[in-house]
């Protein structure tokens, strides 16, 4: 597996000193062994647009860590998790948690399974199935996503594993108004967050939603 460059891993330190998630060494380390692995498998497979390691860096692995402060509870989810990512970072960012990365394709689940074992991500689970065919044993406290659409489709494929009193938090671009207005019944805007990612000028937003209580007037 070929290393990162120096300059990336001074890049991904500082980002996430700015970002305030503490990692220590050993954390750093799997996350740019991550990183080298994804751009190693990138070559066969075809995973990721991203193919310069300052940009895995910059658009994987701080991009996932910055959403890190706005997780609540232990649970977990990370609908359409590509080849891991925001669910690969975050777990190795935290062991306490369990995160379970749902993603159909089948190549970026062997991908995943690779890195869980070869990183020895032990508080993370794959799931080769479609999020809204899939029936979680448990409902989850977080289900996050990066890219699954507008928030209609988003409470539509993973609503349902959302537990009562959990939270879905949705990783966008600019700040998705007409969404937020188009929200289905039942459910609500709670709270956004700007995002700032190191070394990324685009805008993001984490967008958070949550099951509207009885009664309440939408």
């Amino acid at each position: 597996m070929p290393a990162f460059p120096a300059e990336a891993a001074g890049l991904l330190a500082a980002g996430a000193e700015e970002l305030g998630v503490p990692l220590d060494t050993s954390q750093l380390e799997r996350l740019l062994a991550l990183g080298a692995l994804l751009l190693e498998w990138n070559t066969r497979f075809n995973l990721t647009a991203i193919r310069e390691p300052l940009e895995v860096v910059r658009k994987h692995l701080l991009d996932s860590l910055s959403v890190l402060p706005h997780l609540k509870g232990v649970r977990i989810a990370d609908v359409g998790s590509g080849a891991g990512f925001p669910g690969l970072p975050l777990a190795i960012a935290q062991g306490e948690r369990q995160f379970t990365l749902i993603e159909a394709t089948a190549k970026k689940v062997r991908f995943i399974e690779a890195a869980i074992e070869t990183l020895g991500v032990a508080n993370a689970q794959p799931q080769n199935v479609r999020a809204e065919l899939w029936r979680a044993p448990q409902p989850f406290d977080t289900v996050l996503a990066r890219a699954v659409g507008s928030l209609e489709d988003l409470v539509r494929v993973a609503g349902r594993l959302c537990g009562p009193t959990g939270a879905l938090l949705a990783m966008k671009g600019r700040y998705p108004a007409d969404e937020i207005a188009a929200l289905p019944r039942g459910w609500r805007l709670v709270d956004s967050h700007r995002l700032r990612v190191p070394g990324i000028d685009a805008e993001r937003h984490l967008i958070v939603i949550t099951r509207a209580p009885p009664g309440a007037r939408l």
